[in-house]
C-alpha cells in the first residue's frame, strides 16, 4: 500500500492548494466572521467548488462528478484544513454524498448532480449529545400512513442552517434508517450555531415531521452500514484536515523562526527550539502516513478500513493539538492574539478534533475492536 501520492493525486492537491491560496485564503474566513455573514458560508465560493470538479470529487460522472475515490477527497480536505476555509465540503461533498449513492435511482438524480454541481448543500444530523455517539440515537420515526413521524433533536450538524436538504439518523421498529428530509417541512426548527473556530453547524429540532416512504435512504432498518460508510470516510478526510491545518501552522511557525530575533540572534538557532520543531515534523508525517493509510483502506474496501481510520483520527488529532499548541508557544505573547493566525489554527482543530469522535472516541473503538 502506497503511502504517498500518485501523480495525479499530487496534480489534484496542487490544483485544490493553489484554487484556495487565491480564493479562499484565511483572510476569506476573516471577512465573514468580522461582517457577521448571515450564512458563515460562501454560495459563490461553493459554486466554483464544484466547477473545479472538488465539490464532486466522491460522486460517480454519471451524476456530474469526479469519479474519485477517498485519497482524493483527503487531498481536497487537507487542502481545506491549510487555508481554514469555511466549506460544505465535509457535510455535502463526503457525509451526504456518500449516503445518497446508497439512495434511489431518484434520489441520486435529483441531489448528486447539484452537489457536485456546488449548487446544493446538503447535510446529515447524527450527533444528539455533547459528544459524536452515532450508537446513541435517539431520535425516533415510526409509521404514520404511507410514511413516517419523526421526532427528536441533532446537534452539530454542519452547514444545517443553510441545507437544502437534511440527511436524519432515526431508529425505526428494528434498526435504524436514514431520512431525506425539507428543512422547511412543517415541524422542523433550525439554530444557527456559530462555533469557536468560526464555521457553522446548526441544532436541528424534529416535532411530528412527516415524511413520505419515498424519503427513506437504502432501506428501513437498514441504514447502519450506509451511515458507517459515511462515517468512516467523514473521519478519515477529518484527519485529513488535522494534518493540515497542523502542518500550516508548523510551516508558519517555522517562517517566524527564521525571521525573529532575540538577544540578537534568530530564535530559530536556539537549538531548544530547532529539537522541538524536528520533533513535530516527525509527528506531523506520521500523522499524514496513518491518514494517507486510512484513505487507501476505504478505497480498497479492506475490513479494517474502520480501525485504520480510528488510528488515523486519533493520532491526527493529538498532532495537530501539539502544533498548534507549538506554534503558539513559540511565537510568544503575540501567538495568542487575533492578529496572528495561528490562534485561528488552535481553534480549528479544537473543533476538528470534536467532529466525528475525539481520540478518546477513537482510542476507545480500536481497544474494543482488539476485544478489550
Amino acid at each position: 500500500m502506497s503511502l504517498i501520492l500518485t501523480e495525479e493525486q499530487t496534480m489534484l492537491k496542487e490544483a485544490a492548494d493553489g484554487f484556495l491560496a487565491e480564493n479562499a485564503p484565511i483572510a476569506h474566513l476573516r471577512k465573514l466572521r468580522d461582517s457577521k455573514d448571515a450564512d458563515g458560508v460562501s454560495r459563490e465560493l461553493w459554486k466554483a467548488f464544484g466547477e473545479m470538479g472538488f465539490a464532486g470529487v466522491v460522486i460517480p460522472e454519471e451524476h456530474g462528478g469526479s469519479g474519485l475515490g477517498a485519497v482524493e477527497a483527503g487531498v481536497v480536505a487537507e487542502a481545506l484544513g491549510r487555508t481554514l476555509t469555511p466549506s460544505p465540503f465535509m457535510g455535502s461533498g463526503v457525509l451526504s454524498a456518500t449516503v445518497l449513492k446508497g439512495g434511489s435511482a431518484e434520489q441520486q438524480a435529483a441531489w448528486l448532480p447539484r452537489i457536485a454541481a456546488g449548487e446544493a448543500i446538503v447535510s446529515l444530523a447524527v450527533d444528539e449529545g455533547a459528544k459524536h455517539a452515532p450508537e446513541r440515537i435517539a431520535t425516533v420515526a415510526e409509521r404514520s400512513g404511507n410514511g413516517f413521524k419523526l421526532n427528536g433533536a441533532k446537534g452539530f450538524v454542519l452547514d444545517g442552517h443553510v441545507a437544502d436538504a437534511l440527511i436524519v439518523a432515526a431508529l425505526t421498529e428494528n434498526g435504524l434508517t436514514l431520512f431525506l428530509v425539507d428543512p422547511k417541512a412543517a415541524g422542523v426548527e433550525i439554530e444557527r450555531t456559530v462555533m469557536v473556530d468560526a464555521h457553522n453547524a446548526a441544532r436541528v429540532t424534529l416535532t411530528d415531521v412527516m415524511v413520505d416512504a419515498d424519503a427513506v435512504i437504502g432501506a428501513v432498518d437498514g441504514g447502519e452500514g450506509l451511515l458507517e460508510g459515511a462515517l468512516n470516510l467523514g473521519r478519515a478526510c477529518a484527519a485529513a484536515s488535522l494534518t493540515g491545518a497542523g502542518d500550516q501552522a508548523f510551516q508558519i511557525t517555522l517562517e517566524y523562526l527564521r525571521t525573529r530575533k532575540q538577544f540578537g540572534k534568530l530564535i530559530g538557532e536556539f537549538q531548544a527550539l530547532q529539537h522541538r520543531a524536528a520533533h513535530l515534523f516527525s509527528e506531523i508525517e506520521i500523522a499524514r502516513a496513518a491518514t494517507m493509510g486510512a484513505l487507501n483502506a476505504i478505497d480498497a474496501g479492506r475490513e479494517d478500513a474502520g480501525l485504520a481510520v480510528s488510528v488515523a483520527k486519533a493520532k491526527a488529532g493529538r498532532v495537530a493539538e501539539l502544533a498548534v499548541q507549538e506554534a503558539v508557544q513559540m511565537h510568544g505573547g503575540v501567538g495568542m492574539t487575533d492578529e496572528f493566525d495561528v490562534g485561528l489554527f488552535m481553534k480549528r482543530v479544537r473543533v476538528l478534533n470534536e467532529l466525528l469522535g475525539d481520540a478518546g472516541f477513537h482510542q476507545e473503538r480500536m481497544a474494543r475492536s482488539q476485544g478489550f
